[in-house]
């Protein structure tokens, strides 16, 4: 069923073969049982084609590290979401894209939470053929939808969302592939569905990431896939605030993420010219 899926949902494949190579390291940061499954065949191509960029041989890298980053950014965010979901208030989660993610499976989480999946028909159906009879560990809600679309907030209602009551968002892995007009958009909308208090993390590069000469690896083999890096800011707090968030906004290697793992120097925000990835967290105003 992979072939079914587009130049961008195939990147959920990618992520994938990402985390199951991460599981089978004895230092792994977490461990997804259910990473292999989801890759299928297409992930660990994909997979091969990132470490050629990133790792060429007799030359010294200068890209990302992409499998430390990928096991950094999972970790993260698992610990953001269930910090989240201890919270006695916080009775809702949304994952959007969900891509192959697996928490909803090897998570642990509490009986008050409602876990919702958002991403396209066809991302859905291959996890879902993927999965099988494998059960969630959560009351888990699939929704069907692309972000872009123009009523995708009734769908998620439709399946049991609440407006109203706290929830957190996590958008991973999905703001690097929209157009910068698009990504306001996506951020207004989810804004306009989360009631103060509410929660929100997402990640997100700068804008010279997008153009440094020694990110054109990387960069050739997305843009070769059909789904190019199109957008990032410097100023992702700013970013967020205009659309009525509160956030930090943490680099890979920084204290709150590194976890021994970070291969690279953290530039001080100050520095210019250099590549940034940010993990933005933080909550509705």
């Amino acid at each position: 069923m992979s072939e079914e899926l587009d130049a961008v949902e195939r990147t959920a494949l990618l992520t994938a073969a990402l985390r199951a190579a991460e599981t089978a390291r004895e230092d792994r940061l977490y461990s997804d049982p259910y990473a292999v499954l989801l890759a299928g065949e297409g992930g660990p191509e994909l997979l091969r084609e990132v470490r050629e960029a990133t790792f060429p041989k007799d030359v010294q890298r200068t890209v990302p590290s992409t499998p430390d980053y990928n096991a950094i950014r999972t970790r993260f965010f698992d610990d953001f979401l269930q910090t989240a979901a201890q919270d006695p208030q916080m009775h809702q989660i949304v994952l959007a894209p969900a891509g192959m993610d697996s928490r909803a499976y090897r998570l642990d989480w509490p009986s008050h939470i409602r876990y919702f999946e958002v991403d396209r028909p066809a991302v859905l159906a291959y996890k879902e053929e993927r999965l099988g009879e494998t059960r969630p560990r959560v009351d888990h809600r699939s929704i069907a939808l692309d972000l872009t679309s123009p009523d995708w907030e009734r769908e998620l209602t439709a399946a049991g969302y609440d407006p109203e009551q706290p929830s957190t968002w996590l958008l991973e892995g999905l703001l690097y592939y929209i157009p910068g007009d698009d990504t306001h958009r996506v951020l207004d909308r989810v804004a306009a569905l989360m009631t103060p208090g509410s929660r929100i993390a997402a990640d997100i590069v700068n804008a010279a990431a997008l153009t440094l000469p020694n990110m054109r690896e990387l960069l050739d083999v997305f843009a070769g896939w059909g789904c190019p890096w199109l957008f990032g800011t410097d100023e992702p707090e700013a970013l967020f605030d205009a659309h009525g968030f509160t956030v930090e906004a943490t680099q890979p290697g920084e204290p709150a993420a590194d976890y021994g793992r970070w291969p690279d120097p953290v530039p001080d925000r100050s520095d210019t010219g250099v590549r940034r990835v940010f993990f933005v967290h933080g909550r509705r105003s």
